[in-house]
């Protein structure tokens, strides 16, 4: 796919750049947001920020937008809640619908439905913050193993996100991520190669972007690995064996899939080093767009620029229920 081939943005009509938000991903959001405005005003969009942390979602049918490009991240933008009600006032939108955003933005529900579908993903064991004093430290490793990692089950971009090698740390890490308010994660750790797989499309028309091979100082790749620093690799491309890349390109798409994804998303994989399998670890169903952000480059190895990324998405803007009238 290259840019030749997308439509022109110019037509599109008045769009509201979705960006901020009230999640603990506002910081970045606000960056991806930036981003996209001054790629769509650059392709001769009539488009506008709109920050939903400081305006209220009913002035974007009062002010008549015609399409919405969510750049938000994490809770209250990600997760169904600001495509519901999108959904209501008929304003078309980028990437995943309501179910498809609910169930992604959830770590341990996206398991269950790959698990369900017979896809790979690393152990798990959901914790409640109310269990951090309670839940038996010796279980967890014993069904999980060290290193292990923990993280919020409803958070992005590595927030609250811990990777416990000794039984000591577990507990300091449990406390981080029910700091961000949400169950809590403890999944298996992968060690091998960290991939990350954009997709673009929807259904059986859901097509893999090259892949990226993300090699971060120590095998930490954190926050600040992912947006302030440049110590971080990003191979593209991965330099993986074809047949590898091709066999994880067809599972990323069936996880896609069978969420009911469209438009975009990235998935996030862990290869086993020992066994070359490779694990699902979650899906981010608005990727950021930052300098930093792995779907735009991506893109530019297929070809695509950034402003053309963009207009491609806000192009395939859409609706669940394609009756709905503004």
């Amino acid at each position: 796919m290259t840019g030749t081939s997308l439509p022109s943005c110019a037509h599109l009509g008045k769009v509201a750049v979705l960006m901020g938000g009230r999640s603990a991903e506002r910081e970045v959001s606000l960056m991806s947001g930036q981003g996209v405005l001054k790629a769509l005003l650059d392709s001769g969009v009539d488009a506008h920020a709109f920050d939903p942390a400081q305006r209220d979602l009913t002035a974007l049918k009062q002010e008549s937008f015609d399409r919405c490009f969510i750049a938000l991240h994490g809770r209250f933008g990600e997760d169904g809640t600001v495509q519901g009600a999108l959904e209501l006032m008929g304003i078309p939108y980028t990437g995943s619908g309501v179910m498809a955003s609910s169930m992604a933005m959830d770590k341990v529900m996206t398991k269950r439905v790959w698990q369900a579908e017979g896809l790979p993903t690393p152990r798990h064991v959901l914790v409640h913050p109310s269990q951090i004093d309670t839940v038996s430290r010796e279980a967890l490793i014993a069904a999980l193993g060290l290193p292990m990692i923990v993280k919020p089950a409803q958070e992005g971009s590595s927030i609250g996100v811990s990777k416990v090698t000794q039984a000591a740390d577990l507990t300091a890490a449990l406390q981080a991520a029910a700091v961000c308010n949400s169950d809590i994660l403890c999944e298996q750790c992968i060690v091998g190669d960290e991939v990350t797989c954009p997709v673009l499309g929807d259904g059986d028309h859901a097509q893999a972007l090259p892949m990226i091979r993300i090699v971060a100082p120590d095998g930490n790749y954190d926050y600040q690995n992912k947006y302030f620093t440049d110590d971080t690799q990003y191979l593209v491309p991965c330099g993986l064996p074809e047949s590898e890349t091709a066999a994880i390109d067809a599972l990323v798409i069936k996880a896609y899939q069978v969420l009911g994804c469209r438009g975009w998303g990235r998935i996030d994989v862990m290869i086993d080093a020992a066994t070359r399998q490779p694990y699902l670890l979650e899906i981010n169903t608005s990727p950021g767009m930052t300098g930093h952000s792995l779907v735009p480059m991506s893109a530019r190895a297929a070809g695509m620029s950034y402003e053309a990324l963009c207009c491609h998405l806000l192009a395939h803007a859409g609706l669940d229920y394609k009756g709905a009238a503004k």
